[in-house]
């Protein structure tokens, strides 16, 4: 089943306060409540659910465990994903803290630098790499998605490079636009343009 990317995106969102639902100990949630917590309305998440094939019991709601094994089912790869984090500046690191550990099926086995200070030492929990072996550490760990949080001016060559080594999934955290080829996913997550848009708002609220 190939879902449209917004409703990918949202199941991730979904199956984030399921778990946090759950280890506050409650088992099941209504469409509502769920909507409520996203900002959504609750005819969207039924028709995100529907769209997967899953409904609740009208009377309890949603089971909280069902839906979070039924979403890492569609969302999840069965044997999980290896993934490399490029540039350990500050973002570099705080993205690696962040992410490592917080999902069974996706694992930060990698991280690479130019920094000859950086490189061989083990930084927010995983050993980094200097950037020219990345081919090899790739194919060491079957690396199938890399996180660029290099400089903007290297986005683009390193892009390239992850390309060359076989990668197949790349989300772009700096502020250069990538050009990639088809057979990679990109996915790209601008951090300004997110602020510029929030401000835009802000003004329009502050104005009334």
């Amino acid at each position: 089943m190939k879902l449209p990317e917004r409703t990918v995106e949202r199941l991730s969102e979904y199956r984030r306060t399921l778990l946090e639902y759950l280890a506050k100990g409650k088992t099941h949630i209504f469409s509502h409540e769920l909507a409520g917590l996203h900002n959504i309305t609750a005819v969207q998440v039924r028709r995100d659910l529907m769209l997967i094939g899953y409904s609740s019991l009208k009377k309890r709601g949603y089971d909280a465990q069902q839906l979070i094994d039924v979403i890492g089912k569609l969302i999840d790869h069965p044997l999980g994903l290896n993934v490399c984090v490029i540039g350990m500046g500050n973002l570099g690191r705080a993205v690696t803290t962040y992410f490592t550990g917080k999902r069974a099926k996706l694992n930060v086995v990698a991280t690479f630098d130019v920094d000859d200070s950086k490189v061989n030492r083990v930084i927010s929990g995983v050993k980094c790499y200097h950037i020219n072996d990345l081919k090899k550490v790739v194919d060491q760990y079957k690396i199938s998605i890399a996180i660029i949080a290099s400089p903007p001016n290297t986005a683009v060559s390193i892009s390239e490079m992850v390309v060359t080594a076989g990668i197949k999934g790349i989300l772009n955290l700096t502020t250069t636009p990538l050009t990639i080829p088809q057979n990679v996913y990109l996915e790209e997550y601008d951090m300004i343009t997110s602020i510029e848009k929030v401000a835009y708002f802000v003004k329009g609220i502050e104005s009334k």
